[in-house]
């Protein structure tokens, strides 16, 4: 599961929740809720949850260097503070994956591609559009 797609796509879609102390819960509201989603439909026998690490990441920065470009998402709103919501997602249970420098989607697709190797079914949750090239046919 794509932790940081999901936590930018609830802060952004959600109201803006609080708690009694006047911290933003909506988004952290959102990613739990998708995460229970998706263990019931699935029932997976493993799972994780991958966010990005805060800073730039290697496939930004290569990019950005080789087209002398700005960042690809430069343009939208910063995303919201992971750490909240990552301790609430391994208090789920659910493991966590950051790695330093890598982008999550980057993350997920080793993950997939490790996965398919060993004959595993897969399933992707995220709302990045380039992760679709990871698709391939189910096996029965």
């Amino acid at each position: 599961m794509d932790g940081s797609s999901y936590l930018y796509r609830a802060y952004h879609a959600l109201p803006d929740l609080r708690n009694a102390q006047g911290e933003p819960t909506g988004a952290i509201y959102g990613v739990l809720n998708m995460l229970r989603r998706l263990a019931t439909d699935y029932k997976p026998d493993y799972l994780a949850c991958v966010f990005r690490c805060q800073g730039q990441d290697f496939s930004r920065r290569m990019v950005c260097r080789v087209q002398g470009a700005p960042p690809a998402h430069a343009h939208r709103p910063r995303a919201p503070e992971s750490s909240p919501c990552t301790r609430r997602v391994t208090a789920l249970g659910w493991p966590l994956l950051m790695i330093d420098g890598v982008e999550a989607d980057d993350v997920i697709g080793t993950l997939a591609r490790q996965a398919a190797e060993a004959g595993m079914r897969c399933v992707v949750s995220t709302g990045d559009k380039d992760l679709a090239q990871l698709v391939n046919p189910a096996s029965p």
